[in-house]
């Protein structure tokens, strides 16, 4: 298992292109570039955990291809016990860094491939599960950060893949001969990607017979011939480039870093394919995947939420007024808020059921329901956050100011709070709750894997409607005519 050193010093060995604000940045400096380096620093700690004892137990796993010790972020869920450690581990790890730490989608990639090229495979007579299997022995031989990359820019949503006048728009194979196929199109809001070592392409939605070019999974270097990474604006993301005190999360930042990849004819081998047309397997793969990461969001929105929730009381108490019954109210309603969707991530996983591979799925409508909690009840607790926080939060004059020879002597005159707290103290938690309860934090928040009507397909196709009428129908002691389907 990697070191967080050891991981960051193989970043710099890429020969990758990465564009920020129309600049093709120095390959080997892309880790220190300011927009990038707190992502980098929160990825890293997910390696540096597995080397602490006291996280040995969410960290590590003994890999069930050979019984190594290997780095959680690398396994295939074995039970429901590994599902629900995986929960905790990121609820931890999100306490800690206080937003993303970017290997959940590469994470939740390779075990929903598993899944499904074993029953590829089984039905088709296919080899992918074979490659895969070998895939992922690399990556847990060398621990290397993978990056998923399921989202295409989708143009316009009325057409189909193979409908639309730039066909590019999403993902699909160009060119296919003995030696691997060639592929063209983007991946769009990649989180992580500029500082991972490899990505796993995967169709974005199920497909239709003509749209049997777009059918495809594969793994790549992020830094393979004709991969060129744009990176993303963030809110307030210039502050990065000043002091630390403006910047709110000064370690770490916020969200994951995302951007927008471009796969300008990029070569694949068949060694790394595990998907390649195969139309009736696109839309289960899209199914599982994203199940697995609707899993994670009461565990990582979870641990960001205690942050949250441990900003807003420390600045009512640096405030002097934190023992205000109606602070102590918005509080327990906020904690109440998190716990609620920690409880929805830990049933999902509690309730996973063994595949075909062996491998183990948590319940899809139990991840749907967590997941759509989060599009609701993050925004309410960051409303709390910021009702607490008060005005302050969003117009306190900048850290050069606090600084400033002339002027810094009003900003601390005028921003303190409780006589014993340091005004540089309050200003510090205020830009906290700034920077995590606004901008992208909330988008990702909304439309991370997947946006509400994502989850609500799942809803109408997995809550049973039929049966919760049978049930009715039978309690009122009203006949019925035939008997309900079977629940799904």
């Amino acid at each position: 298992m990697r070191t967080g050193q050891q991981y960051i010093d193989s970043l710099r060995k890429r020969d990758i292109k990465v564009y920020l604000k129309g600049e093709l940045l120095e390959s080997s400096t892309v880790v220190d570039h300011p927009f990038i380096r707190g992502h980098v620093a929160s990825a890293a700690m997910t390696y540096d955990l597995a080397h602490d004892p006291r996280y040995e137990d969410l960290m590590t796993v003994k890999s069930h291809i050979d019984g190594r010790t290997i780095n959680r972020f690398t396994h295939i869920h074995q039970s429901t016990e590994d599902l629900l450690k995986k929960v905790k581990m990121l609820r931890m790890i999100s306490q800690k860094t206080g937003t993303c730490y970017q290997r959940c989608v590469g994470f939740d990639a390779l075990n929903a491939l598993y899944t499904v090229t074993f029953e590829m495979d089984a039905k088709l007579g296919t080899d992918y599960h074979k490659r895969l299997q070998a895939y992922l022995e690399y990556v847990q031989d060398t621990d290397i950060m993978v990056a998923g990359a399921m989202t295409d820019p989708k143009g316009d949503r009325s057409l189909r893949p193979g409908q639309q006048a730039d066909p590019d728009l999403f993902v699909h194979v160009v060119k296919r001969d003995d030696k691997g196929i060639v592929i063209r199109g983007a991946k769009a809001h990649m989180t992580g990607m500029v500082n991972s070592h490899e990505m796993l392409i995967m169709p974005t939605m199920a497909m239709a017979p003509e749209d049997k070019d777009y059918a495809v999974s594969c793994a790549l270097p992020v830094d393979a011939p004709g991969v060129i990474h744009i990176f993303g604006r963030q809110t307030n993301d210039d502050r990065k480039c000043e002091g630390d005190m403006d910047q709110g999360n000064a370690r770490y930042g916020i969200v994951g870093g995302e951007c927008l990849t471009v796969l300008e004819d990029v070569f694949v081998p068949w060694d790394k394919v595990f998907m390649c047309g195969e139309i009736d397997y696109a839309g289960l793969l899209v199914e599982r995947f994203a199940c697995y990461h609707r899993q994670n969001y009461g565990g990582c929105k979870g641990g960001v939420s205690d942050v949250v929730i441990g900003a807003a009381a420390v600045m009512a108490d640096m405030s002097g007024y934190g023992k205000a019954a109606h602070i102590k109210e918005k509080l327990n309603e906020m904690i109440h808020m998190a716990e609620s969707l920690y409880a929805c991530s830990v049933a999902c996983s509690a309730e996973g059921k063994k595949t075909a591979s062996g491998a183990y799925f948590v319940d899809p409508l139990l991840a749907n329901v967590g997941k759509h909690n989060v599009t609701k009840l993050i925004y309410d607790i960051d409303r709390l956050a910021q009702d607490i926080g008060g005005g302050l939060t969003a117009t306190m004059p900048s850290e050069a100011d606090l600084r400033s020879p002339v002027i810094g002597k009003y900003v601390e005159k005028y921003l303190k709070g409780v006589v014993s707290v340091p005004t540089e103290h309050r200003m510090r938690i205020g830009r906290l709750i700034e920077n995590m309860t606004g901008g992208t934090a909330l988008v990702e928040s909304m439309h991370g894997a997947g946006s509400p009507q994502a989850q609500k397909v799942f809803y109408s196709k997995l809550s049973n409607l039929e049966h919760k009428k049978r049930l009715a129908l039978d309690i009122a002691g009203v006949p019925v005519a035939e008997t309900p389907k079977k629940p799904a």
